[in-house]
């Protein structure tokens, strides 16, 4: 894996580097062949909570964990632990399609990051503040609601596997899924 480590309002030390990589570099024993992808790792500190957020995209999937702890280094412990889960639920996941349907899949979708933020200022106009373009790859209801958890996100934008139609699912308020479909 090659490391991109960036800091605000902190300076990265040799020592957090190392720390990151060596607590990372031990995703590699997920799978077959270690990821080509590069690791994004933002650290910054703000109020005296310390965040990291890991990003590693790579072909078929994207690993996405985002920590906030008053210790650096604990952060960094729960952000492994936290990437280490979704592999491990989306392999089973990916494992039981395959006992299901009889054939491989490896149908995962590359997303954007959430551009919304909770502190945005109000105000009186409309503004677009982020453009994101991604490539809809086809899969079911069902993965595209596995890959919206994996990422944290609320809603996820998709192609539908069958019908060719750009889909949506979402988090209920209940805690339970919708399915937004266009109607032909």
């Amino acid at each position: 894996m090659k490391f991109n480590i960036r800091g605000e309002n902190i300076e990265v030390t040799g020592a957090i580097r190392e720390y990151v990589e060596k607590k990372i570099s031990k995703l590699e024993r997920y799978f077959d062949t270690a990821p080509t992808s590069e690791v994004h790792v933002n650290l910054s500190v703000y109020n005296d909570e310390q965040r990291i957020e890991v990003t590693i995209p790579m072909t078929d999937l994207l690993l996405r964990g985002e920590v906030q702890h008053k210790d650096l280094y604990a952060a960094i412990d729960l952000v492994v632990d936290k990437l280490e889960r979704q592999i491990r639920k989306y392999k089973t996941k990916v494992n039981r399609k395959f006992r299901q349907n009889g054939a491989p899949k490896h149908i995962f979708a590359e997303l954007e990051k959430e551009a919304a933020t909770n502190n945005e200022t109000e105000s009186d106009e409309l503004e677009i503040v982020r453009t994101k373009r991604f490539n809809l790859k086809p899969m079911d209801s069902e993965e595209a609601i596995l890959q919206m958890d994996m990422l944290g996100h609320t809603f996820y934008v998709y192609k539908d596997a069958v019908s060719g139609d750009t889909n949506v699912v979402y988090r209920r308020k209940d805690g339970r899924y919708g399915l937004i479909e266009p109607h032909s």
